[in-house]
């Protein structure tokens, strides 16, 4: 008998994996977590029946939540991620030369799973530069200040991670940030949640002087265009020079199209502006 994990997308999408192998699942205090061994996209990470990541595209997503930014302030020493307990932005970041990365996860089962079946991904969680909290990051950017960059890795706005997508959210982040912050958030897919993404450039764009979009195509997530939008106290990331360290080790981002990414489809471009 076939095996298949369907995510539903919309009430009329869904997208389907066929599976080898059921390889973990558990509910933890906050969530539903999964692992399957899929045909064609290796493992499958999953949150309350979600795709997080499969490990045949998650470089895609963490190279462009993590470089982008990075390279946008050019000297970037501490670095927040909140959510992300998979641990693929924390590696992204190490390629950077970061003195403190702190992630903000508030379950640690996603860490543990992700230490466990995703070694790849979750390779730089041990490194001693990296400071591990499990609480909610909605508190924690309350009592924090001092970061350079800081990255919300969250899973969609419902459940734990609704509070993530709030002005006054915005409003906290703005002051944990050093006065060249930077502050890069996934903002979901203009395809299937125009409304949300729309929402979400504004809240963030009445906080910060600079409010800037970008997208990246994930072939497993839904719509398959992803939006990111970064929030800077005062650095424009359309005119400022990207940082000249040495090349990254990377697949998906590239130095030379750094620019480029901030060049909006037409259709998001008048989706945000509405």
């Amino acid at each position: 008998m076939e095996l298949w994990f369907s995510e539903y997308q919309t009430k009329n999408v869904k997208l389907s994996f066929r599976i080898k192998e059921i390889l973990y699942a558990t509910q933890s205090e906050y969530q539903k977590i999964s692992v399957y061994e899929t045909e064609d996209f290796g493992r499958l990470l999953t949150l309350d029946d979600l795709v997080m990541l499969t490990t045949k595209d998650e470089y895609i997503y963490h190279e462009m939540i993590s470089h982008v930014p990075m390279l946008t302030h050019g000297n970037a020493s501490k670095v927040l991620v909140i959510g992300g307990g998979d641990g693929g932005t924390v590696r992204e970041l190490l390629k950077h030369p970061v003195k403190e990365v702190h992630l903000v996860e508030i379950d640690k089962e996603v860490v543990e799973t992700s230490k466990k079946y995703f070694p790849s991904v979750s390779c730089g969680l041990t490194d001693p530069r990296v400071k591990i909290f499990y609480e909610d990051g909605i508190e924690f950017v309350k009592k924090n200040k001092g970061y350079d960059v800081i990255i919300i890795d969250s899973t969609d706005p419902i459940g734990p991670a609704e509070g993530l997508f709030s002005t006054q959210f915005y409003k906290n982040v703005y002051s944990a940030l050093n006065e060249d912050g930077i502050v890069v958030a996934q903002t979901e897919t203009p395809i299937l949640l125009g409304d949300l993404v729309r929402k979400i450039y504004k809240d963030m764009s009445s906080v910060f002087a600079y409010t800037n979009m970008y997208t990246a195509v994930i072939p497993t997530y839904p719509g398959a265009l992803w939006t990111f939008t970064m929030g800077s106290k005062t650095i424009n990331p359309v005119t400022k020079e990207i940082s000249s360290m040495p090349n990254l080790d990377t697949k998906y981002y590239t130095r030379e199209l750094h620019k480029s990414y901030f060049i909006l489809p037409p259709f998001v471009g008048k989706l945000i502006s509405e």
